[in-house]
């Protein structure tokens, strides 16, 4: 008894918010500067995981699961977020976490395994990825503040 009236995408009223929003997360990928974030944090994550075995700390095996699982983590959260720029300020908070997360767990994880070997190399990798995951939020970040710009102008 209820009318029901199906309406197409091109009659949603935000729609051109939405396009200029889409475009402006598509230009920021294709910059350099976004390019190369995401290929740095793809690179990161995979480092993150591998690192054990590259510098040699693989026997202390919480510390190497541990780097191994928040590394496949870092590179799957930031590796492809071109993809989806827009919508990347929280997997972007998320990685940085794990950027904190590895810095201290030398210290957290179970076992004597903070050696001067795994301590360096969490630090170091941990504040790459950090950073990198705080360059991602910025950018994203920027995406949403221009659309509440253009927003708070037009209702002007």
């Amino acid at each position: 008894m209820t009318d029901q009236t199906h309406t197409t995408m091109e009659s949603h009223p935000d729609i051109l918010e939405m396009r200029e929003r889409h475009a402006r997360a598509e230009r920021a990928v294709t910059t350099q500067q976004g390019q190369a974030v995401e290929a740095l944090a793809l690179v990161t994550g995979l480092y993150l995981a591998a690192s054990p075995w590259i510098a040699g700390f693989n026997d202390f095996s919480t510390l190497a699961v541990n780097n191994l699982i928040t590394g496949v983590a870092y590179a799957l959260l930031l590796g492809g977020f071109g993809h989806a720029y827009e919508r990347t300020h929280a997997r972007a908070w998320a990685a940085a976490m794990i950027g904190v997360w590895t810095i201290v767990a030398p210290w957290v994880v179970a076992g004597n395994v903070d050696t001067t070997r795994t301590v360096v190399n969490n630090i170091i990798v941990g504040v790459i990825a950090l950073v990198l995951a705080l360059a991602t939020a910025s950018a994203a970040g920027d995406t949403d503040r221009g659309d509440r710009g253009r927003s708070a102008r037009m209702a002007r």
